[in-house]
């Protein structure tokens, strides 16, 4: 390599919000910091910024310092909005306005974990893919639903990127070292931070109590996703086996040998689990959210929600406040 290799080729801008989780941050700069050092080049660049130029308190309550405001942020290849805990933080109108102003100007954008939830309030996620934490994808949906959010650990669509936070940031910056280097490199850093494996975009996030399904039966795995994905609008038993070219009492046996569980038990609290991330997230009516988990009345939801979380959906929501 000449002289002019250690020259930074691509400088990353990582917006931070209150209380955004350190750990995606951190993860996000040193997969950039390991690539130049691997490489023996100076490819990576990458600043802090924050809304006025002032420190940030990461969700561990340590401070960051910012090297720029979003007023006087420098030119950067991918800008990405690092959020956690909440949507809500301060100096959010200036930050979208920024973004907002960068992506008219033909911009690549980036969320990490909650940030995507930024894009989209800015307009920025119109016409993309994109993915947001577990935590938040249900009011998410709610919020923009002619968005496409999938469940996945990270999407790469066009010039916009997001990822779900926690470890998938790291695999979404191993996804660009391997794009601008290939896959040697990448592997190369992914080794120095004992990554086992490198994700794809196809790769989806554990959710919540979501239970370890590798190794296991692929055509359990199949059920939990389209059960998964198929709240609303419960499938039937007999919808669920045909899936999967499997008989409903073949089914039974999977969830009772690997779950523990038969699928109507199984299926019933990933609706409630859904239902309780709408009532402690959004203000969308009670009756609404239950609808939307496939309860056909209040009461029955009520009843149902009482046994499984031993508190009213009321008493859900104001100790949400």
């Amino acid at each position: 390599m000449n002289a002019s290799d250690f020259a930074p080729k691509r400088h990353f801008s990582f917006i931070l919000a209150d209380l955004f989780p350190m750990f995606c941050l951190a993860a996000a700069i040193d997969v950039l910091r390991s690539a130049n050092r691997l490489s023996d080049t100076r490819y990576y660049d990458w600043s802090t910024v924050s809304h006025d130029g002032q420190p940030v308190s990461a969700s561990n309550m340590l401070a960051i310092k910012a090297a720029y405001s979003v007023d006087d942020m420098p030119p950067s290849d991918i800008v990405f909005v690092v959020a956690g805990l909440t949507t809500e933080f301060a100096g959010k109108n200036k930050v979208i306005n920024a973004i907002r102003t960068r992506g008219r100007r033909g911009a690549a954008l980036g969320g990490i974990s909650i940030g995507s939830h930024t894009l989209a309030e800015a307009g920025q996620l119109e016409g993309h893919r994109c993915t947001i934490h577990w935590e938040n994808r249900a009011s998410f949906r709610e919020a923009f639903p002619h968005i496409e959010c999938t469940g996945n650990v990270y999407e790469i669509d066009r010039k916009r990127y997001t990822s779900a936070g926690g470890t998938t940031s790291v695999d979404l910056m191993l996804e660009i070292v391997r794009s601008d280097f290939g896959s040697d490199l990448a592997n190369k850093v992914a080794n120095q931070f004992q990554h086992e494996r490198i994700r794809s975009h196809h790769d989806r996030q554990r959710v919540g109590q979501e239970p370890d399904l590798s190794g296991k039966s692929e055509k359990l795995r199949k059920v939990t996703e389209l059960m998964a994905e198929n709240l609303e609008t419960p499938l039937t038993a007999g919808e669920l086996a045909d899936s999967v070219s499997l008989s409903v009492r073949q089914v039974e046996r999977l969830f009772l040998r690997h779950l523990n569980s038969t699928p109507g038990r199984y299926y019933m609290t990933l609706r409630l689990e859904r239902a309780r991330q709408l009532l402690r997230q959004t203000n969308i009516p009670i009756l609404e959210i239950a609808l939307s988990t496939g309860f056909t009345s209040h009461s029955y939801f009520a009843q149902s929600y009482r046994l499984q979380f031993g508190r009213a959906p009321s008493d859900e929501r104001r100790s949400s406040y």
